[in-house]
């Protein structure tokens, strides 16, 4: 079976990070993984899309409109803007944290309101973190993405110990323990939902 995995997010955020480590994680269980990313402007706060996919056999990395098994979002408006994504049966794992798109700090647009309470509508499954909050409490807000991590972790059922293996060879050297710390908290805040 393969798991259609979309994961958005606003530059700088980690999303390419993610990707790279949800691949690594389903290599190390034999399974043929498939990824594409779009950046965008991501330098100047635009979107960043990454698609990964997983199973037995993959032929392409591409995850259609209303095909995703899971979105993840680093940013809640971008959870609601790939939101078509998302098959019937799917959840919606989000980060809380608002970042106003260039037309919104520019005053030509607003930012929508209610946009937790839509996602909810959207997917009454959905998960949604105030992961930048625990990122602070960790210390540092580039740890969103380890979070947002653990709680996909959780989500799918396996254990912390075989996600952090992973971590240890994707990220530098320096921030492992750093990052194990955010994998668990965000292992722990999907748990405690």
């Amino acid at each position: 079976m393969t798991k259609n995995i979309l994961i958005v997010g606003v530059g700088g955020q980690g999303t390419l990070l993610t990707g790279r480590i949800i691949g690594n994680y389903a290599l190390s269980k034999g399974q043929d993984v498939k990824m594409s990313e779009v950046h965008g402007m991501a330098q100047r706060g635009g979107s960043v899309v990454m698609q990964v996919k997983y199973g037995d056999k993959v032929y392409s990395p591409l995850v259609e409109v209303g095909e995703a098994d899971i979105i993840f979002a680093f940013e809640k408006l971008e959870a609601l803007r790939y939101s078509h994504y998302l098959k019937k049966d799917g959840i919606i794992i989000a980060n809380t944290q608002r970042i106003d798109p260039m037309p919104v700090v520019m005053g030509q647009a607003k930012y929508p309101e209610d946009i937790e309470a839509t996602i909810k509508e959207i997917n009454k499954d959905a998960c949604l973190i105030d992961a930048l909050a625990i990122a602070k409490e960790i210390g540092n807000v580039k740890v969103v993405n380890m979070i947002m991590i653990g709680a996909y972790a959780a989500y799918i059922g396996d254990s912390l110990e075989e996600w952090e293996e992973i971590v240890e060879v994707t990220v530098p050297k320096h921030t492992v323990e750093m990052n194990k710390v955010a994998l668990k908290q965000g292992y722990e805040a999907y748990l405690n939902r």
